[in-house]
C-alpha cells in the first residue's frame, strides 16, 4: 500500500497536521482502511499543505538572511 510517510512524526502545533507526511491524525489513524481512491485523493493534495507546516524563520544566521 503506497504511503506518505518519510518517518518523520511529529504534529504541527497549528495545522495539527504531520511535518512529515502532510497528513491530519486522523488520515494517518485510518490509512489503512480507507479505499485507494480516498488514499489517491489525499495523497494529490499533499503537495499544497506542505507550505502549512513549513517552520517559521528562526533566529541567527537564518533570521538575518535577506530573501
Amino acid at each position: 500500500m503506497e504511503s506518505p510517510c518519510i518517518k518523520v512524526c511529529v504534529i504541527h502545533p497549528d495545522t495539527r497536521l504531520c511535518v512529515g507526511c502532510h497528513r491530519s491524525i486522523d488520515e494517518i489513524a485510518a490509512w489503512s482502511t480507507l479505499p485507494p481512491d480516498a488514499r489517491r485523493a489525499i495523497m494529490d493534495d499533499l503537495p499544497s499543505r506542505a507550505e502549512r507546516t513549513r517552520p517559521g524563520r528562526r533566529g541567527g544566521a537564518a533570521g538575518r538572511r535577506q530573501e
